[in-house]
């Protein structure tokens, strides 16, 4: 009890990020063991909780007491009442029970008024109110409601045939407030009255729905179809157009038998006859093959109707027939909007049925959600908690707290969904506010916050945990400043000159950090100079400064031109140039027109006389530039950005190179820094980064192919494979799963996520060796973590630098071979 005091505590006013509740649990643990050291179902640990505390809470109320009678605050707070009336055997009963938890089952029913009917009543009823019946059965009410209500929500059941419990994902609806009116033993006889009712309206609509699927699937045969259709389709056949032939006959004069063609008639001769009732096939011994000629011999003949049509109909048939068949839709149209309002009207009524202003007592509002997300016997667990000072849903997740909504609550809890639902309810008594009221000081009037609330004894505790933590981070900030301090004294000692690296190996690239923007200019040198041939060609009595000018309006020409096609995937001209980037993203024109003069002013262009001048031209331009004319932090940032794209692109292309060797564990780490890059780029504009659908995909697989192989290598039973199965899980899949589950419109990606945690899953059920069952119990509550917070990554992988030519020319050949290879779906 001291222990569960200490930490409610903490939780209340300590500094940390979070709290580490081990002691108490270790307590817990150690109460709670059972003989066969099974683990505890969550049910039952709760169960087990409440019955500890009310235990504790007893005997100090009874120490405590003065000639009174003990108040525990648990029984006050969470335990109800009911009165159970029925009979057995023909002889009736009636008994009242204390109740905590209220159980009711999931499976069959789609809201919580259908699972609290089904628990209020037990077997046949009738002879409750029958003095003749000798059926058994009995009905619950409640004749005292607890302040805090907990419904426990039976989502598990054994499955016989598999030997093993199971998991019930059904959907089960529960509103924020519930009116528990029709349940109270005070409203018995008026819920009876209402309970018939809603019976009989029951047994009335299916005879109306069962009606109204005869007119909605009309027909003797395995195919249905609406009976007004069916009219209609009767009413346009009478009223086609009738014809005197037979379809096969009229076709019959016009298509050779057997597919030949007369010996002396061609078929443009054919084709200008058209059908003619007196022609006749040939029977000649020459045969000719048919010459398909889809725009003449699929020509409909001009008498030939489009629909089926009677062959005689007089006009006086035609009119009583149209007649019939218009009054008949006309009644059936009628007869099925009736129905149709009658069951809506039931529906309704139904719904209604307990609103009324004596049904609308007793309201209570939901204040607490646990959810569960996995299977039967490994799973994650996590709650929603009403904050009702500031009106709003917080999510409660391990070590995480964030603001939720209603929707997302929705989502998770309901079920059907990512095999996260709901367990266990908790609803609080509305009208009760001292459970939700703030603390006022007496003294003051002052709304008492955090440790204000607490007593005396626990306040000095926090206090000193609160102490006890300031010092820890005195201390860890006296240890950073310490290895800065000896990291900055090692870097003053002067080194002995280091080895020259050896030379690469050709076709082996060298592995550098990636390369600046002034590396990259070399890289524009011939694109310049050509840009300075072309300008002297034009212009070639001019000084340096218009041969300057003519050059960039050439360079900027070529460049937009590039920006405005429309390349085939392979061939992306942002990666030929920063400009194209810049104009395809709508880059200020400062920012392009800087980055233009700098290419001309580049130390790459003193190779020879024309070039050095022009060089030194833009050189002179750019130092007169002024501070305000263009933003220089801006100018960092995009071409920051232009850099982070082509880094970009290498994660890609590295990623994808051996993904198509199959090295599934070196792509990963690729593909997905090509992922997030990439994201971050996106977010600034559609152009700044590579098909995010793309990098998605690849990702996607190879996380399942990674999956696949670390699953084959459990089933092999062998301890070392074992291991190494299992390591590719933890240090792998694990810590990307939050990456495909924080963006939750990515549905090919929870999608996948559910599929590698079934796969593992699946073992749940299976006869396998102890140190194999141990391994996976303590592996599945990690793949099950729902918890959508990244953890940390390695450190990016080391990128090989690549000049733009080799760049462009690797990524076109990966993109080419992608085209090849089927999309697996994409």
């Amino acid at each position: 009890m001291r222990e569960l005091r200490y930490l409610f505590a903490l939780l209340v006013g300590s500094k940390r990020k979070y709290v580490d509740p081990s002691r108490a649990v270790e307590i817990l643990k150690d109460a709670f063991k059972s003989n066969d050291s099974q683990q505890q179902d969550v049910s039952e640990f709760t169960h087990k909780l409440l019955d500890w505390l009310e235990d504790a809470f007893q005997i100090k109320a009874e120490e405590e007491r003065d000639g009174e009678k003990p108040k525990n605050p648990m029984v006050e707070l969470f335990y109800g009442r009911f009165l159970a009336v029925g009979v057995l055997e023909g002889k009736k009963f009636e008994n009242t029970e204390m109740f905590g938890q209220y159980p009711l089952q999931v499976n069959g029913f789609k809201d919580l008024h259908e699972c609290l009917e089904a628990a209020m009543i037990e077997g046949e009823i009738e002879s409750l109110h029958s003095e003749n019946s000798a059926k058994s059965g009995q009905e619950h009410w409640f004749t005292e409601l607890p302040p805090v209500l907990t419904f426990e929500l039976s989502r598990f059941e054994f499955n016989q045939a598999l030997g093993r419990p199971e998991k019930i994902h059904n959907k089960l609806e529960f509103p924020p407030i519930l009116y528990l009116d029709r349940y109270m033993h005070k409203n018995r006889e008026i819920t009876r009255i209402k309970r018939d009712e809603i019976k009989r309206l029951k047994e009335y609509l299916t005879v109306l729905q069962q009606r109204l699927e005869r007119y909605l699937s009309y027909g003797s045969g395995p195919k249905r179809f609406p009976l007004v259709d069916v009219l209609q389709y009767a009413l346009e056949f009478a009223s086609s157009k009738p014809v005197c032939t037979s379809p096969v006959d009229d076709l019959g004069a016009s298509a050779p038998a057997s597919g030949t063609l007369p010996a002396q008639t061609s078929p443009s001769t054919i084709e200008q006859q058209g059908p003619s009732s007196s022609d006749v096939p040939s029977t000649s011994p020459v045969q000719r093959s048919v010459i398909h000629k889809p725009f003449t011999q699929s020509r409909i003949p001009p008498d030939l109707p489009m629909h089926p049509a009677p062959r005689h109909i007089t006009e006086e048939e035609l009119s009583v027939l149209e007649g019939c068949l218009h009054r008949w839709r006309t009644e059936v149209e009628n007869d099925t909007r009736d129905l149709q309002e009658s069951i809506s009207r039931i529906h309704r009524t139904i719904e209604l049925m307990y609103s009324d202003k004596t049904m609308v007592q007793v309201p209570y509002r939901l204040h607490a959600v646990l959810v569960h997300e996995g299977q039967a016997n490994a799973g994650h667990y996590w709650a929603y908690i009403y904050d009702h000072h500031q009106n709003r849903w917080m999510k409660y997740n391990d070590i995480s707290v964030t603001k939720s909504t209603w929707e997302e609550l929705e989502r998770d809890s309901f079920g059907g969904y990512r095999n996260a639902s709901a367990y266990c309810l908790m609803y609080i008594n509305d009208k009760e506010q001292y459970l939700i009221q703030e603390e006022f000081n007496k003294e003051t009037g002052q709304i008492l916050v955090g440790m204000d609330t607490l007593p005396s004894d626990l306040r000095d505790y926090v206090k000193e945990d609160n102490k006890r933590f300031e010092k820890e981070l005195e201390e860890w900030d006296a240890e950073l400043a310490q290895k800065a301090q000896q990291e900055k004294l090692l870097s003053q000692i002067p080194r002995a000159p280091a080895p020259s690296p050896a030379p690469v190996q050709a076709g082996e690239p060298e592995y550098l950090e990636q390369p600046s923007r002034t590396d990259l200019s070399k890289h524009l040198k011939e694109d310049s100079v050509q840009a300075i041939n072309k300008a002297l060609a034009e212009q070639e009595d001019r000084g340096p400064e218009a041969i300057m000018d003519t050059a960039i309006k050439l360079e900027y020409t070529r460049l937009l031109k590039l920006a405005q096609e429309d390349p085939p995937p392979e061939c992306d001209y942002r990666l030929r140039h920063a400009i194209v980037y810049f104009i395809q993203n709508q880059a200020p024109k400062k920012i392009i027109e800087r980055t233009l003069l700098e290419q001309f002013g580049d130390h790459n262009l003193s190779f020879d006389e024309r070039c050095r001048n022009i060089m030194k031209v833009a050189q002179a331009k750019l130092e007169m530039i002024k501070p305000d004319e263009v933003n220089m932090e801006e100018y960092e940032r995009w071409h920051q950005d232009y850099r982070n794209f082509r880094e970009t692109t290498m994660f890609l292309m590295v990623g994808l190179e051996f993904f198509q060797k199959k090295s599934y564990m070196e792509a990963l780490l690729y593909l997905i820094y090509a992922y997030q890059n990439n994201k971050e780029l996106l977010s600034k504009g559609p152009y700044r980064g590579h098909d995010e659908e793309l990098i998605s995909h690849y990702r996607r697989e190879c996380l399942l192919k990674l999956n696949e192989h670390a699953a084959a290598l459990f089933e092999s039973g062998d301890d070392q494979e074992v291991n190494n199965g299992l390591i590719i899980m933890n240090e792998l899949i694990v810590p990307c799963l939050p990456l495909l589950l924080v963006d939750e419109m990515e549905e090919k990606d929870i999608v996948a996520v559910e599929d590698m945690r079934n796969r593992w899953c699946s073992y749940l059920g299976q006869e396998m060796e102890p140190n194999l069952q141990e391994k996976l119990t303590d592996f599945l509550p990690k793949l099950l973590d729902c918890s959508t917070e990244i953890k940390g990554f390695n450190d990016p992988p080391k990128l090989p630098s690549y000049s733009t030519h080799e760049l462009c020319e690797r990524y076109a050949r990966i993109m080419l071979s992608l085209s090849r290879t089927p999309a697996d779906g994409r």
